[in-house]
């Protein structure tokens, strides 16, 4: 089943807004394309998978709301270099126009999208699951995460208010790890998880003690990783508590190693901050 992106009066703000930075004052190609009609199609240029074609029609319908898409692959399919991934039709100024806006956010979301699954694919068979992170390009945050889930990976938290993450400075400057938990437990919602950074072993065993549902084991070997889950898994069972054990800090080629140890997930921004672009064009086609 295909991931679903909600298209949100928030989200469509955002478009308008990404259109007005191109168009500026105004196409000054415009006046070329006065009463013409276009026809394109949208081509890959490399292999990978596609990601970014639901958001064609509704950037060119601000334009102009005779423009018309038809989609040929679905967001999370692959695709390969030269295949046609959709066909658009309306008013060429329109077209023009928005042509560099709607083919920049897919390339880049295809890029995470096909990064994501070839990470994925690393961990097959394992029942480890890969999730994303908030290391995100500010305003792309849904979308990001959108081509995430394209790609096969799960969703982390999209925000603070989604889960109660303390890291190395909230210890630091929270007074501790016990009575930073208790603080957060006195004041988040009951159905907040509340998840703990550890980055030695004693933090980890702290963590599960001060009742943490949720360990993130940061920067672990995963020799280390292979000892320490089952030692975390034992502590868990005497509390009387699962615990979901997370890996971060993980270099791709170290997945498979990782996910050996037990974990249930692991978490990384690599497809978000080191993914190429797949590249796409638009070209123009006769009408027939």
């Amino acid at each position: 089943m295909a991931p679903v992106l909600a298209l949100t009066p928030a989200l469509l703000r955002q478009l308008a807004g990404w259109l007005e930075e191109d168009l500026g004052r105004g196409d000054l190609t415009a006046p070329a394309l006065v009463d013409r009609w276009g026809r394109a199609g949208w081509f890959a240029r490399r292999d990978g998978l596609f990601c970014g074609g639901v958001l064609v029609e509704p950037l060119l319908v601000q334009l102009d709301e005779r423009c018309q898409v038809a989609l040929l692959v679905e967001d999370g399919q692959p695709v390969r270099a030269g295949q046609r991934l959709l066909e658009l039709e309306g008013p060429a100024m329109a077209l023009v126009a928005a042509e560099r806006t709607a083919l920049n956010l897919a390339m880049r979301l295809s890029g995470i999208a096909t990064a994501t699954a070839q990470l994925v694919a690393a961990l097959a068979g394992s029942g480890v699951r890969l999730a994303d992170t908030r290391k995100t390009t500010p305003g792309l945050r849904v979308l990001e995460k959108y081509a995430v889930r394209c790609g096969g990976g799960l969703n982390h938290r999209f925000g603070l208010d989604d889960a109660a993450m303390l890291k190395e400075n909230h210890l630091a400057w929270g007074g501790g790890l016990a009575a930073a938990v208790a603080a957060v437990r006195a004041n988040a919602p009951w159905p907040a998880r509340l998840i703990v950074e550890a980055e030695t072993e004693a933090e980890a065993r702290a963590a599960l003690v001060a009742g943490a549902d949720a360990v993130l084991l940061d920067g672990f070997e995963p020799e280390v990783l292979a000892a320490l889950v089952p030692a975390l898994r034992a502590l868990a069972e005497q509390r009387g508590q699962p615990v979901l054990l997370e890996a971060s800090g993980v270099e791709p080629s170290q997945l498979a190693a990782c996910a050996g140890s037990g974990v249930d997930l692991i978490s990384t921004s690599a497809p978000v901050t080191r993914s190429p672009w797949l590249d796409i064009s638009m070209r123009f086609m006769k009408v027939l």
